[in-house]
């Protein structure tokens, strides 16, 4: 699958039997549909995180276009504690979701996770640093 971004091709690795695809050139993320939600998995706000996502965004940023179906996604905004939202792209056809480089990392950190799961853990180490 290429990047919806910089037209790259991604990566795929896995997470607690969950496939990701990275794009190691903008650092964007993609996760097919459902894969938020086993990866928010063991989050004590998953619900909370999850229905975040219904909201519509304010058009600003570029459109993406989905890797899956090819057409145009729409942005949410994801409310981040800082004040400022994270926009995410929506697949219109729920293929899917786009994180442009370190947006999952803010929806990561907004998952008041125990310290002791695994799939925090592994998602800390590979989202956790800068980018």
């Amino acid at each position: 699958m290429n990047c919806p971004v910089c037209d790259k091709a991604m990566i795929v690795f896995e997470i607690d039997q969950v496939e990701v695809d990275h794009c190691v050139g903008c650092g964007g993320t993609w996760l097919d549909a459902g894969e938020l939600e086993l990866l928010l998995e063991g989050a004590e706000n998953k619900d909370q995180l999850l229905s975040a996502l219904a909201e519509d965004a304010p058009a600003g940023e570029a459109m993406r276009i989905c890797p899956i179906c090819e057409k145009k996604m729409r942005k949410v905004a994801y409310p981040c504690g800082n004040g400022d939202p994270v926009i995410l792209d929506k697949c219109k056809k729920n293929d899917g979701l786009w994180f442009d480089g370190g947006e999952l990392r803010e929806i990561i950190k907004m998952g008041n996770f125990p310290c002791e799961n695994k799939v925090f853990q592994l998602l800390n180490d590979v989202f956790g640093g800068d980018g």
